[in-house]
Formats: C-alpha cells, structure tokens, sequence
C-alpha cells in the first residue's frame, strides 16, 4: 500500500467533510446543454466576411439540435458533445442586390476533429446564383469551422471549474476559514520563482492536483516594426525562436503542434493557427500546478509600415498575473525587438 503522498493520488483514501467523490475516483457529470446552445449561437451569429463582391453574415441559427456534457472519471475530465446545426445567412452585392441562404452542419461532434466537420452551404429555393456563394463556400465555411473550434476550446477551458474536486489538504466545508489560507499558500509557492531561462528547476506543490485553480485575465499591446507575416514566423518558426530566446526549442508550427522553450520552462501546444493574422495557444510556465494551462491569444494587424500585436490571456493562475506578464515583455517582445531590430515604441 502507497504511503501517504507517494504512489498515484487516486489510490489514496482520504477524510473528506463532505464524503462525496474521494480523490475524484467516482464519475461525475454536468450537463453543459443550455450553455453550449447559448455560446454556439452566439459565436455563430458572429461570423461576417466581405469579399470584392459584397458581404455575408450569418442572420440566424435555425438548428440547434444536439447535447453536451463533462465528465469526471478518476480525476481526469472526459468531454462529451454531439452538435446538428443549421443557419441563415444573407448576402449583400455591392448593387444592394440581397441573397438568402443557409449552412448545415452535420456533424460537431467530439468524434470529429474540426477540419472533419461537414458544412455545406447553398443558397435558399429560387434564388439566382451570385458570387457570394463561392465567397461563403470558401471563406465562410472557414469562418463557420473557426468559430466552432472556439466552442469547444471555451466549453475545455471556461466551463470546468468544479469538475474536479479538491484531495490532499483541501478546502473543508466544515472549515470554511481554510480554503483561502490554503489557495493563499499555493499562490505563494507558485509566484516564488521568476520566469527566466537560467531559473533553478523548482518542484511544484504537490497538493495542486485535482484542485480548483482561481484564475485571472490580462491584455497586451505591442508595435513591431516589420511586417504581419515575418511577426507570425517569428513565433511560430523553431529557428527564429530559438534566435531570439538564446536558447534550444521545439517548435512544431502547425495547428495542435507542440513547443517548448526557455529551458523547458515554458511549454504548450498551438490551438488555431491563421497565417499572418491569429495565433491561439495553450500556454503554461512549469511551475503553474500539474496540466493546468492558460489560453494565450495574438492578434496581428499589419498596418503597411508596422504591425500592430494584441495579446489577449485568460487561465492564468491567480497571483500569477504580474510575473506572466512581465514575462511575456521581457523574454518575448523585447527580445525579439532586440534580436531582429523590430523596436518600436512601447504602449
């Protein structure tokens, strides 16, 4: 028998005020139904385009037929989503001339990867043909499959707070004064080290697993002098980031492709990937509690002389705010500006 904090977590049986799934080895689940609809129609009803003949957007979600939930088993979250969609769009010439159509979509579901996912589009009974068709049937289905994508990275990331229970030392309810100490004291430990490449390896807390995490949220804004697409190759490119962090890394540029850099201290894997305009990954210092992962996106606005880089963080552990940012100045912007003599002023 494992001794008390050796072995795997979930073999080991502790008191718990509340009795209900020790070590999170039973199987819990939240219907997550209701949110899903909500968030789908709204990021559905989000999609607009134009192109040299006019402009497209999704007017309506008219299907919304499916389920979806989260699923603790042994500590470990199981997803669960099956999606029949359809929806109007309307297109408008650059005549005014309007058009009616609609999207299907058959098949969102956790079984598919996202570039599986069958959309069709077609244009509503007795309607004449017009080049807003080819514009949805191209960049429209891509812009339908991004903002599906975005789904189910909120539905991974936003709404799974609780699913996991606190173990070792957690909060009590018959304690409730302990909780913030406890939180308090992971804070702590986790914010001690600075994020650098010749940092010492430092040993995470091992109380944090399975561990509701409070989180917090940033923005950044910086300006480079030099265009969107040598921007984007600068992250997404293993040499260029090994130039400008001194140091060994794996970059794998492509969607769902891993990096690490820094010594190992920063790792993660790239979640959405538009050449030359957004950069989505999930992203974690090695310090951060076990598997726990912030969502990093990087928006690129080429401005014709200079680009224009938007940074938008959300999951990062409470208390962590400041170091991750400075972080993100130092060992990323300001090192590349100085690297390949993109400075600009800073905001």
């Amino acid at each position: 028998m494992a001794r008390w904090g050796e072995g795997d977590p979930r073999w080991i049986v502790e008191q718990r005020a509340d009795g209900t799934n020790v070590n999170n080895w039973h199987w819990t689940e939240r219907d997550v139904t209701g949110w899903s609809s909500d968030k789908l129609k709204q990021l559905l009803l989000g999609v607009r385009l134009e192109g040299e003949g006019g402009s497209c957007q999704l007017t309506e979600v008219t299907r919304l037929d499916g389920e979806a939930s989260i699923n603790n088993r042994k500590g470990k979250l199981i997803y669960f989503y099956e999606w029949v969609l359809k929806a109007s769009w309307m297109g408008t010439s650059n005549t005014g001339i309007k058009y009616k159509g609609t999207v299907d979509v058959a098949n969102l579901s956790d079984e598919n990867d996202m570039d599986d996912l069958d959309i069709t589009v077609s244009l509503c009974k007795d309607e004449p043909n017009t080049p807003l068709l080819t514009l949805m049937k191209n960049e429209g289905v891509q812009r339908v499959r991004r903002a599906l994508g975005e789904y189910v990275d909120h539905l991974k990331s936003e709404f799974t707070q609780g699913m996991i229970l606190p173990t070792a030392n957690g909060p009590s309810q018959s304690q409730p004064a302990r909780p913030q100490s406890h939180v308090k004291a992971n804070r702590t430990q986790i914010s001690s080290t600075v994020l650098a490449p010749s940092m010492a390896p430092s040993v995470a807390p091992s109380n944090t697993t399975g561990v509701k995490i409070p989180t917090c949220s940033f923005f950044l804004k910086e300006m480079f002098l030099t265009s969107s697409d040598e921007l984007y190759r600068t992250f997404t490119n293993q040499e260029f980031v090994q130039v400008f962090t001194h140091s060994a890394a794996v970059i794998e540029g492509y969607r769902g492709g891993r990096f690490q850099l820094l010594n190992g201290n920063v790792n993660g894997e790239f979640v959405e990937l538009i050449p030359d305009e957004k950069i989505v990954m999930r992203w974690r210092f090695k310090t951060w509690p076990s598997e726990h992962y912030a969502t990093i996106t990087l928006l690129l606005k080429d401005r014709g002389h200079d680009t224009e880089l938007k940074l938008e963080c959300s999951g990062v552990p409470a208390g962590e705010e400041e170091r991750t940012k400075e972080g993100w100045k130092r060992y990323y912007f300001e090192a590349i500006k100085q690297t390949f003599g993109y400075g600009a002023q800073l905001y």
